[in-house]
């Protein structure tokens, strides 16, 4: 489902990512753990092009993401196309990012309706289900004020998932929640997964990584350390760099 291939990108002079190559298999959940300053956000970043690549490629589902090949030439794609292949993409951001004017329902139903044109009583009645499926269905015309951060998150899902997107991303979804908030969350994440959504998760919820994970992979300085099973990368690391890691946050 996707593919990096040497993926570079820089801010400056400084190298944030370091020719990162590794793969996603279709229905697979990757989690993405390390300290801060890693990479890890902006590797997430980069396959919807919120972040432009400076080197290698991305490819989800068989395409390149934001640019064209022809003739063996790299040509980045005009704003609207890179818009285009963002719709099959869903992303749930740190601090949820609704549109505080509208209600729950509202933030769900926008993007279907004014991005794929789709008819606003279908995209209501899957709005609704939706928000039923993340344990909202008493909150649909509730504003994001009126709402918890961890219920806020649970509308931001279902938002991306109103999209019927190929592929969810998470940048650090419970970051910003309070503690007794993160559960709600992570268990509609936990859900998504054993229906076989593609999800690459960027956390700190080591817990999490253990128990959903298919594949878990350290990042540090750019680079990825080491990847594999939750048993494996977790259970018993191979690299000095990832025990000491571990041994700070477990």
């Amino acid at each position: 489902m996707v593919s990096f291939s040497k993926v570079r990108k820089y801010f400056g002079d400084n190298e944030v990512l370091k020719s990162i190559t590794f793969d996603v298999a279709p229905r697979e959940v990757l989690c993405i753990i390390g300290p801060s300053g890693s990479g890890k956000s902006t590797l997430l970043r980069c396959i919807n092009q919120l972040e432009r690549i400076d080197g290698g490629r991305i490819d989800v589902d068989g395409a390149m993401v934001g640019y064209t090949e022809h003739s063996g030439r790299l040509h980045e794609m005009h704003p609207r196309q890179i818009s285009r292949q963002r719709t099959d993409i869903g992303m749930v951001f740190q601090n949820f990012n609704l549109f505080p004017h509208m209600t729950a329902l509202q933030n769900v139903c926008v993007s279907p309706v004014k991005v794929r044109r789709e008819r606003k009583a279908e995209v209501r009645e899957r709005a609704e289900q939706l928000l039923r499926r993340v344990g909202l269905g008493d909150r649909m015309n509730h504003y994001p004020r009126q709402l918890s951060g961890g219920q806020q998150q649970r509308v931001a899902i279902a938002r991306a998932l109103a999209m019927k997107p190929q592929l969810m991303l998470f940048d650090e979804p419970t970051s910003a929640l309070d503690p007794e908030l993160v559960g709600e969350v992570l268990d509609v994440m936990k859900d998504l997964a054993a229906e076989g959504m593609t999800m690459v998760v960027v956390t700190h919820e080591i817990g999490f990584a253990r128990e959903v994970a298919d594949t878990v992979a350290f990042m540090d300085g750019g680079v990825v350390v080491e990847s594999g099973p939750p048993a494996q990368v977790i259970g018993d690391p191979q690299h000095q760099r990832t025990r000491d890691f571990l041994s700070k946050v477990l």
